[in-house]
C-alpha cells in the first residue's frame, strides 16, 4: 500500500483549507499513492470556535472531499468537525474513496496541559476499522495516542495499519513526547502507525505559541517493531511511502505480545 502523508497547516478558514486538501489529494492520487492522510481539524484549526466549522458529513465540505477522492480513485481520512449534541460537535475523521465510506469520532478529548477539548467537544464511543486495498486499517486521533489499550484493542480486532491524524499542541518536549508515542503504540499493537500532523504554524501567524492545539510536523510513521520509517520536517510537506504490510505479521509472529497478554481489552 503507498500511502501519501499531507503534512499541512489548518487556518480558521474552512473554503481556504478545502483548497489545500484538493489540491493535495490530487496531487498524492498522481503520484501513485492509495490512500492520502491528512492532519486533525483540516477543516478548521482550532484557533476558531469548534462550532462555528462544524458540517454535517453530506454538507459541502465533506461532499467536496468525497467528489475530488472518488474522481481521483483515491482513498482520503481528513480531520474535520461534525455537529453534536448540547451545542457541542464532535473530532471527526472523514474517511471516503472509491467503495469506502465511514467515519471516526475521536474517543479521548485533549483535557490536559491546561486546555479542555471537552469544552466544546464530546467524545466517540467506539472503535472504528475500515478496509483500504484489502488492508484493515484502524483509526484514532491526536490524544488517543496516549492510550495504548486503544491500539491493542485496534489490532486484536485485525487492523494492520493504524492512521492517527493530530494537530499535535507544541510545548516543552512535546516534539520528543510524540515521536516516544508513535514507536511506543506501534510496539504495543504490533502494527504500522502512520501519525500525520498539522505543519508547524509559520513565524508570525496568529495561532503560533498559542494555547491552542496547531501542529508541530515530524510526522511519523513507524514500523510494527517500533523502527521510524519515515519522519518529516516542521514545514509543510506531501510525503510517500510504501508499507510493507507483510511486516506486520512477520513482526507478531517473533513478538506475540497481543497472543501472550493476560488482558483484554472491553472498548469496541
Amino acid at each position: 500500500m503507498r500511502v501519501a502523508l499531507a503534512q499541512f497547516t489548518a487556518t480558521t478558514e474552512p473554503s481556504q483549507n478545502l483548497g489545500v486538501v484538493l489540491e493535495q489529494l490530487a496531487l498524492a492520487a498522481d503520484g501513485g499513492a492509495h490512500l492520502v492522510v491528512f492532519p486533525e481539524a483540516m477543516i478548521c484549526s482550532f484557533a476558531r470556535p469548534r462550532a462555528e466549522a462544524a458540517e454535517a458529513l453530506d454538507g459541502p465540505w465533506a461532499s467536496a472531499v468525497r467528489a475530488a477522492a472518488a474522481a481521483a480513485g483515491i482513498t482520503v481520512i481528513v480531520g474535520m468537525f461534525t455537529p453534536g449534541s448540547s451545542g457541542k460537535v464532535r473530532n471527526t475523521l472523514l474517511v471516503t474513496g472509491p467503495s469506502i465510506e465511514t467515519h471516526y469520532d475521536k474517543l479521548h478529548l485533549f483535557d490536559a496541559y491546561g486546555y479542555r477539548e471537552s469544552e466544546q467537544i464530546e467524545p466517540g464511543d467506539e472503535l472504528v476499522l475500515v478496509e483500504i486495498d484489502g488492508v484493515s486499517v484502524g483509526l484514532a486521533t491526536c490524544y488517543d495516542l496516549r492510550f495504548p489499550e486503544q491500539f491493542k484493542a485496534l489490532a486484536n480486532q485485525g487492523a494492520r495499519v493504524i492512521v492517527v491524524p493530530s494537530s499535535w499542541a507544541p510545548g516543552e518536549r512535546k516534539v520528543e513526547q510524540w515521536q516516544t508515542l508513535v514507536a511506543a503504540r506501534a510496539l504495543d499493537s504490533t502494527s504500522i502507525v502512520v501519525a500525520v500532523d498539522q505543519a508547524l504554524p509559520p513565524t508570525g501567524d496568529s495561532t503560533a505559541g498559542a494555547r491552542k492545539p496547531t501542529g508541530v510536523g515530524h510526522s511519523i510513521v513507524a514500523g510494527p517493531l517500533g523502527e521510524t520509517l519515515l519522519e518529516l520536517g516542521p514545514e509543510p510537506e506531501l510525503a510517500y511511502l510504501d508499507l510493507d504490510v507483510a511486516s506486520v505479521a512477520a513482526a507478531r509472529d517473533a513478538l506475540p505480545v497481543l497472543v501472550n497478554s493476560r488482558f483484554t481489552a472491553h472498548l469496541g
